[in-house]
Parts: structure tokens; sequence; C-alpha cells
């Protein structure tokens, strides 16, 4: 079993954690068993089941998983590598800015001739204001500066953004897009919506003193005035993510998660939204 954790738990940079996050709420069923090969042959039977999925990803995803040195990395990502190698077409590494160097972007480079390898990086916001008061333990200095030193890289660059962070206009997350258009190695972003959830620092303080938070209609608002700011050769993985509802505080918009892309894609058809239209390389 892996046991990554973040430099803003271990008191390297602090302690807590980003105040939004509780690992818990985005953590599959499998990450409790014992060994790396059980939780990856139980999520491809379940992807076949559920899916009918025939290759596979392999997907570091909790917690920060670059945060080790080079030598154990390796000793992972092998090891999940090596479990029904035939099935597995990638390899997905998510991470932070500050939790990379030149060896481990070389490590990761290293699969690129026999895997897509996928770089996932939370940016999570463009403002140290806010990363501050999240208790990121990372600026977004940190985040460019890593951008130059993947500006050759081999790896597919996908970005992680979270929209509604306490303090942030309509008009400063808008500018998220421009942010993301001037790197060029950026190949795929996913956009989430800021949700509570139990066991964060957030949703504690929510509890006792709530903030506005996006309802369905505002985010899938918001989402078609960003859209055609976004370069039109940038993929999106995801255009939201919400957890569990045994975690969720807030804001609970009714839906199951198939219901809410539903109801996205349809503003985005009915308001004609094309994303890039309104790109200015």
């Amino acid at each position: 079993m892996v046991a990554f954790t973040c430099p803003n738990r271990d008191g390297s940079k602090g302690y807590g954690g980003c105040t939004y996050c509780n690992v818990d709420s985005f953590t599959p069923t499998s990450r409790t068993m014992e060994t790396m090969k059980a939780q990856i042959e139980y999520g491809m039977k379940k992807a076949r089941k559920s899916y009918k999925a025939e290759k596979f990803i392999i997907y570091f995803q909790p917690n920060t998983n670059t945060y080790a040195p080079a030598h154990y990395l390796k000793t992972l990502y092998d090891e999940a590598l090596s479990v029904n190698t035939a099935d597995i077409v990638g390899l997905s590494v998510g991470t932070r800015p500050d939790c990379l160097d030149v060896e481990k972007i070389a490590l990761l480079e290293s699969y690129t001739d026999r895997f897509d390898v996928d770089l996932e990086m939370g940016m999570e916001s463009i403002y140290n204001e806010t990363l501050s008061q999240i208790n990121r333990g990372c600026s977004h200095d940190e985040f460019i500066a890593i951008m130059e030193l993947l500006k050759n890289t081999k790896l597919d660059i996908c970005v992680h953004t979270i929209f509604g962070l306490p303090g942030e206009s309509k008009e400063m997350m808008l500018a998220y897009a421009h942010e993301i258009n001037r790197f060029s190695k950026i190949t795929f972003v996913k956009f989430h919506h800021l949700h509570i959830v139990e066991g964060s620092i957030m949703g504690a303080k929510y509890k006792k003193n709530p903030f506005p938070l996006f309802s369905l209609q505002a985010y899938a608002d918001f989402l078609c005035e960003l859209l055609p700011l976004v370069r039109p050769d940038i993929i999106i993985q995801r255009l939201f993510g919400i957890s569990d509802l045994d975690m969720l505080i807030a804001p609970n918009w009714g839906l199951r998660k198939s219901e809410i892309q539903t109801f996205i894609d349809n503003e985005i058809e009915r308001k004609g939204i094309v994303q890039g239209v309104a790109y200015k390389g």
C-alpha cells in the first residue's frame, strides 16, 4: 500500500494540509488493500465489469505522489506498471509543483517510450494570497518555475484548478484561463468547483460561518464564460468534481454526477458555447 503524504501535512512546510482537503473524500475503496498489486487488480476487475474497459492507466492520485526520493518512486512506479502490463497503456501521477525536480522529471520521462505519461499538478489558484489562505504551502511562483523546467518535456502536463475559493471574484477566476493558456506544454486541465467536505479545516469553519458557494446554475454560467477563453488545443478532462454524498457538506446540488454533467452539457449546448473562440494567442 502506497502511503504518500504532503509537505504541508508532515511539518516540512506546515501541518493540516490544504484547508479544503480530506483525502478520504476522493479515495477509492481499493486504497485500503494491503498491496499495490491487490489495489490495481481490484480496480481493473471493477472497471472491466462496470465499463467494459480493456486498457488501463495507472493513477497515483491521493496526496503528493512525487514527495519521496526518486529511487523510491522508481520502485513504486515499476511495481505498479508490472501488474498485467499488457493491459496498461499509461501512467498518471498527481503531485504539486514544489515536489518536482530535474531527477524526478527524468524518472517520469523514462517511461514515455512504453506508456503515455501524464504529470498532473495542482495549481488550484493563480493568486499567492489565496494559496496562503488555504495553507497550500506552495506559491504560484513555484508553479511558474516548474513549468519553465518542463518546457521541453516529453510528458503530458495536466493542471488542476479550483473555482470558488474564498475571496476570489468572477473576474479573478476567469483570469485562470489566460494564465493556463500561456504555457504551451499544458495538454490537459481539470476544472473543479469548491466543495466543502467533512474532516477538512474548511469544513469546520464553514459549519460555524457559511460563505457563498456556487449553485449549479451559477457554476454552469461561469463555465460558459470561461470555456471560450481556454486555448482550443487544451483537452478538458473534467468540468467539476464532488465527493461522495456522505462526506459532502456543501454545495449539495441534489443530483448524481451523471445528472450534473448532463445539466452542464445542456447549458453549454443551449448557449452555443465553443471552447477557444475568444482566445487570442
